[in-house]
């Protein structure tokens, strides 16, 4: 069998039964996700970024098939030559091309049922893997499982923001599930500061346990003293942002970020509505009232740093960030928890709240390598290390990331003009 070190080996024993398991939980839960869609649900894609439900479970297959069955299950049979280009994301390595990712809205082949063919022949595939894999293979592909994993979960993630996107461009703002609960509305506790003293810190992924290789190395960096909004930013905060002109005033503004609001002309953040009833918002529970005490959410980078401008205030970098929270519980509502909607911060207690969770987090860091990084070889290094161009760092995972996937170093990334994730923002000033 074919040994292949461009995958960074696990420091960390993997129990093969114990993988499989979760194999089988992280594959049940992706479903579980798609069971309110209909048919229809699963094939539309209405803009660029959004994906239809569909390609995405599709892609995670298509992973789990190209870089742990084809290479590592002797006789393992492909399930369709073809899929390798249609489900193909970003992967130039692979030989394969890709179907262009704005377009994957337009093929109504395969069906949603053979593409449900196609995961249950992953499935039957993954278990004797795993099981009877030999022993010299078993450290490459217990990581490239670990990758998987991790990547289906991001996955899931991104199934229920893409449905979101498509679902609030129907007129009639058909709900993902109608069922899903809504906060009561409230006053949240007045925003807080928590300081720090800063000097030379620790940040990155440490050795042991699983890290996407953008984490790592862990390395030294020097912070000034700062301060930390103990909360995030608020739908009602926001408001009176709004409200005070903000989007009609450049000197708020980055250039390229004045550019984008006069072009798609953002007069608020995603998906808020103005009605004779006051202010509404889609949410995966349909349109409903918007409640002030809730966090501010799907804006974009330009928007945080605007606010924050407006605020007298900045964004963390993403040093102080997971300076602040390391240590901190993954305390926070994640997807697990059924909410799929970010909560209002729980009563003052002194601390740091909502560090984990509800939202991801906007900071000020632009995403680059640490230093020291060096991209893996191989296709899988084109997973995180390409994309470290003209892109701006969150963190903290939100109302629709799994719990066990989020940690203190989890570096995401998005360009600054996008909005459909579950993103906002927390405040921070430079300390004395």
């Amino acid at each position: 069998m074919p040994t292949d070190t461009s995958v960074e080996r696990p420091s960390f024993s993997l129990d093969p039964e114990t993988l499989l398991a979760r194999y089988r939980r992280v594959r049940r839960f992706t479903e579980r996700l798609c069971e309110p869609l209909t048919i229809e649900d699963q094939v539309i894609q209405v803009v660029l970024e959004a994906s239809p439900p569909r390609w995405h479970l599709a892609h995670v297959s298509w992973f789990f098939e190209t870089f742990l069955l084809v290479p590592y299950l002797p006789g393992y049979r492909v399930f369709d030559e073809r899929f390798a280009h249609l489900f193909n994301s970003y992967y130039e390595q692979t030989g394969s091309g890709f179907w262009p990712r704005a377009e994957r809205g337009l093929l109504s082949r395969p069906t949603v049922a053979e593409v449900h063919d196609y995961r249950r022949h992953v499935d039957e595939g993954m278990a004797p893997l795993i099981e009877r894999c030999d022993p010299d293979d078993w450290p490459t592909v217990a990581a490239r499982l670990e990758i998987g994993l991790n990547h289906e979960q991001q996955h899931q993630e991104l199934l229920l923001t893409d449905t979101k996107r498509n679902l609030a461009y129907n007129p009639l703002r058909p709900a993902y599930r109608a069922d899903l609960p809504a906060a009561p509305k409230g006053e949240p506790s007045p925003l807080a500061y928590r300081t720090f003293d800063g000097g030379l810190v620790e940040i990155g992924a440490r050795a042991e346990g699983f890290a996407w290789d953008n984490e790592r190395p862990r390395h030294r960096v020097y912070l000034a003293p700062f301060a930390l909004a103990d909360r995030l930013v608020t739908n009602g905060e926001y408001l009176a942002f709004i409200e005070d002109g903000g989007y009609e005033t450049p000197a708020l503004w980055l250039s390229d970020a004045w550019a984008a609001v006069r072009v798609q002309g953002w007069r608020t953040p995603l998906y808020w509505e103005r009605s004779p009833d006051g202010w509404q918002v889609m949410t995966l529970g349909g349109l409903r009232p918007l409640n002030p005490a809730e966090p501010v959410c799907h804006l974009s980078y330009y928007e945080a740093e605007a606010f924050a401008t407006w605020a007298g205030a900045r964004l963390p970098t993403e040093a102080e960030w997971e300076h602040a929270a390391a240590g901190l519980p993954r305390a926070g509502h994640f997807v697990e928890d059924g909410w799929l909607h970010p909560r209002p911060a729980p009563e003052a207690s002194g601390g740091l709240r909502q560090m984990f969770g509800d939202l991801w987090e906007w900071t000020g860091s632009a995403y680059l390598p640490y230093p020291g990084y060096r991209a893996p070889a191989g296709a899988l290094g084109e997973y995180n290390g390409k994309f470290m161009c003209s892109q701006m760092v969150l963190r903290g995972g939100s109302c629709t990331t799994a719990r066990e996937h989020v940690r203190v170093s989890y570096r995401n990334f998005f360009y600054p003009r996008e909005r459909w994730q579950f993103m906002g923002l927390r405040l921070a000033r430079d300390g004395s």
